[in-house]
């Protein structure tokens, strides 16, 4: 299927790895343009390398900008850098990096506003900061990745287990303001998906529980009916089709992508 991409310009946050990574390769095979940032200059230029030379004959353009999201000033040059290189914005994906591991008695006012300005208000900010220049041209295509923890709350999660339900909040919200301009809003949540934050998560709990990671893994994925981890592919092909001209229809939508883990009907 032709996505209709082809020629767009996408944002992709936090891309050097992991599922930004993931997403903006498959924007890039659509023959997007794709705008990749991370604030590890020297991983997001070799991320844009290694995406350009697997892009293929419709590749577009892999952009790398450093930029800390935590960061407003970084946020509003990334997005200026685009606008100047391409003269357009047409596709958003928000992506920022998980709050840390850990039980509530532990976590202290500044841990949790690191993780608010992370995950939440990088995703207000980048939205703010690309949506005149999506309602000018009336085309646009936000999708923000939250996790799993946004619909079903992970006790040892807790800050993303606040923050993230939060950002399918406002993406509702703008939905539903922005349907009319033909600016979409949607929102994906992975499961176990096979990146180094799982990694990292699943290397701190079997710490705690005594075990090795791989006896962990093994316990984890029998919660899943597709008894595995996910791959990061997986969903950015998700993504590249809310991301599209084929989801003209989708919007206020709220995907997950999990192996059929998460049980609510909601």
């Amino acid at each position: 299927m032709d996505l209709g991409v082809k020629g767009r310009v996408a944002i992709v946050c936090a891309a050097s790895q992991g599922l930004g990574k993931a997403a903006a390769e498959a924007f890039l095979r659509e023959g997007s343009h794709v705008v990749m940032c991370s604030r590890d200059g020297r991983r997001i230029r070799a991320a844009a390398r290694e995406l350009r030379g697997r892009a293929g004959k419709r590749g577009g353009t892999a952009l790398p900008v450093v930029a800390d999201l935590t960061k407003p000033a970084d946020i509003r040059r990334l997005v200026a850098t685009a606008v100047r290189r391409f003269r357009r914005i047409d596709i958003l994906v928000t992506n920022a990096g998980g709050p840390p591991v850990a039980q509530f008695p532990d976590l202290d006012d500044s841990r949790w506003e690191e993780g608010i300005t992370l995950n939440l208000m990088s995703t207000i900010r980048c939205i703010r900061a690309v949506l005149p220049h999506m309602r000018q041209q009336r085309w646009g295509r936000i999708i923000n990745i939250t996790s799993i923890a946004a619909r079903q709350p992970i006790p040892d999660l807790v800050i993303s287990s606040t923050v993230r339900p939060g950002i399918l909040g406002l993406s509702k919200v703008l939905a539903t303001q922005l349907a009319r301009e033909n600016v979409l809003v949607n929102s994906v949540c992975p499961g176990y998906i096979l990146t180094a934050r799982q990694r990292e998560i699943g290397t701190s709990r079997a710490a705690k529980l005594g075990i090795t990671y791989e006896e962990y893994v093994k316990q984890l994925v029998r919660e899943v009916p597709a008894e595995r981890y996910g791959l990061p592919e997986e969903l950015a092909s998700v993504i590249a089709f809310l991301g599209s001209e084929r989801a003209s229809y989708v919007t206020g939508a709220v995907v997950s992508v999990d192996g059929g883990l998460s049980r609510g009907l909601l």
